[in-house]
């Protein structure tokens, strides 16, 4: 596996400070020319050790990450009474909460390692919704990957999308939070929109299937990790990847 170089970055948006990280191949250094870029969004639990090994994990096949941090200052919250409010914050706020993306979108592009013109959006979780959201709302990326993403949380209005955008979505036939009828209403609206997409739906499995945190005792019911819905979301992103950026996904040396 290459060697990577990772960096905290902070910014301010609208008063929040916002410590986001870099993580990219160490060949990079010094190098003019940008890679493509990874825009990844944190689950509900911040930008936490998961979150950390997954930014390394796409770094590795050779995309510069950029680990955004929604909550602010880092927040890594341990349990659903602070995760709740932060999440209901953000879905009350859209505006500030495509703001946060934004700001770390921008703050991104501005990276050596990077190259502006070829970024795309993935997140798990409040993260996956996130990534669907910025393309709702017309973020200048390539495309959105939404792995157990609350479809409950997306709005319905389409009507100024990122155009020539494409969508994959990883979900679990059994997720609480993406069911049935939200993953069909979600689907109309990308065909409506003019999205390209592709769905990825895995039986049986509940919510947040990469988290081994899923497990833990205390998680409400519907929450479940999956090692191997997990290791399958994988195989579809990186295809997805290198699909995007026409470009094969091996590990740098």
């Amino acid at each position: 596996m290459a060697a990577l170089i990772a960096r905290d970055i902070e910014h301010i948006h609208d008063g929040t400070r916002m410590l986001g990280l870099l993580v990219a191949p160490e060949t990079t250094a010094g190098h003019q020319a940008g890679l493509p870029t990874v825009l990844l969004l944190h689950d509900a639990f911040g930008i936490g050790e998961h979150l950390i090994a997954q930014a390394r994990r796409y770094a590795s096949l050779g995309f510069a990450v950029f680990a955004a941090d929604i909550w602010g200052d880092r927040r890594t919250p341990g349990g659903g009474a602070e995760i709740g409010p932060l999440i209901g914050a953000m879905a009350a706020d859209r505006g500030e909460w495509m703001g946060r993306v934004a700001a770390a979108h921008t703050v991104a592009a501005a990276q050596p390692e990077v190259d502006p013109a070829r970024i795309v959006a993935i997140g798990y979780c409040f993260g996956g919704a996130g990534a669907l959201e910025y393309v709702r709302t017309g973020g200048d990326v390539l495309g959105a990957v939404s792995i157990h993403g609350g479809l409950d949380l997306l709005d319905r209005d389409w009507s100024a999308p990122t155009r020539g955008a494409s969508a994959l979505i990883c979900t679990g036939s059994a997720d609480p939070m993406a069911t049935r009828g939200q993953r069909e209403a979600l689907l109309d609206d990308l065909d409506a929109a003019g999205i390209e997409w592709e769905l990825d739906l895995y039986s049986g499995v509940e919510h947040a299937f990469t988290n081994p945190k899923s497990d833990l005792p205390g998680m409400p019911p519907g929450v479940a990790y999956s090692a191997r819905a997990s290791e399958r979301a994988w195989q579809a992103t990186s295809q997805f990847l290198a699909d995007l950026f026409a470009t094969q996904t091996a590990d740098v040396v």
